[in-house]
């Protein structure tokens, strides 16, 4: 079993920056796929970006490419999620999750096993 926790959202203007964190419990998380998304009101959850359980690999949705790094600290069961240059369509709730058998459909919320609550984030213009 493993328990995620976001941290970090809130309210930036356009342009501003952000990083979220996700902490998860359990001695396995250097085993399993760490990914974001996002879910705004009314819309279906999309794929933000995920990271290879050693960190060596990223994916990045074309939406956020060149805007967003995803990154892991595994010796902190930590991952990151700093975004830039945000711009009000970003406004979303923003989710982490962890999956054990995820690659290579890193995209698909199917695909993973644990989910965290998902902090705000809000972009005003």
């Amino acid at each position: 079993q493993v328990q995620l926790v976001e941290f970090g959202g809130g309210l930036v203007q356009a342009g501003g920056s952000l990083t979220l964190s996700c902490v998860a419990s359990g001695r396995t998380f250097s085993s399993y796929t760490m990914g974001w998304f996002r879910q705004a009101p009314g819309k279906e959850r999309e794929f933000v970006a995920a990271i290879s359980p050693s960190g060596g690999r990223t994916y990045d949705a074309d939406s956020v490419k060149g805007r967003f790094t995803i990154s892991r600290d595994n010796a902190k069961n930590t991952v990151f999620l700093q975004m830039s240059s945000l711009k009000p369509e970003d406004t979303a709730v923003y989710f982490c999750a962890a999956g054990a058998d995820t690659l290579p459909y890193y995209y698909s919320p199917a695909r993973y096993d644990y989910w965290g609550q998902g902090t705000q984030v809000t972009v005003s213009s």
